[in-house]
């Protein structure tokens, strides 16, 4: 008996050791997506995807805001408003990440609501001031402030750099930069 459990013990300390499950994972799962290192006039970026692909949660966390009417109006512009229908998660690692311009946001994904990574949230679409244009989701990095706080939320921090990195499995946070970017703001 002690034969084998000593062989059972060699051959499980010999095995490679299992690699843990990425933290992070590209915000839109099973479509081609594209994205380029530019966004208009804040750090944010548009990722280029077919209407219905899945937004999904990029880390485990917590669901913050869910905007499920879209209200935008080109007549008016309303900057809370621009979004159109949306998520917004405080993951575990304390950052915020929100997706907008969705066509449909999951049924059950709501303010409190604990999500995992890779957990469908919504759709791409083209919602909000997106109207007209081809579908994309707008996607924001930035650190968690008070409910509504639609200037935030929508993104303080390029996510070129981290979408490359989840793109492929890697695992790189932003934890530093929105840290550095909280401060910056405070001043």
């Amino acid at each position: 008996m002690k034969k084998y459990l000593l062989a059972s013990i060699l051959l499980l300390s010999s095995l490679p050791a299992a690699q843990a499950a990425p933290i992070y994972v590209f915000p839109v799962a099973n479509c081609a997506a594209t994205y380029g290192k530019y966004h208009h006039d804040y750090p944010a970026t548009d990722i280029q995807a077919k209407k219905g692909c899945a937004f999904v949660a990029p880390i485990n966390g917590t669901v913050e805001d869910v905007n499920l009417k879209d209200l935008w109006s080109g007549k008016t512009n309303l900057g809370k408003d621009r979004g159109g229908l949306s998520v917004s998660i405080i993951g575990e690692d304390g950052v915020r990440y929100y997706g907008s311009h969705l066509s449909k946001v999951e049924p059950g994904i709501e303010p409190g609501v604990v999500v995992t990574a890779g957990q469908k949230l919504g759709e791409v679409g083209s919602t909000g001031s997106a109207r007209g244009t081809k579908p994309h989701l707008h996607f924001g990095i930035s650190y968690p402030t008070k409910p509504g706080d639609w200037k935030i939320r929508r993104g303080v921090l390029y996510p070129w750099k981290y979408l490359d990195a989840w793109k492929v499995g890697k695992d790189l946070s932003p934890v530093k930069a929105i840290a550095a970017a909280k401060e910056k703001a405070s001043k």
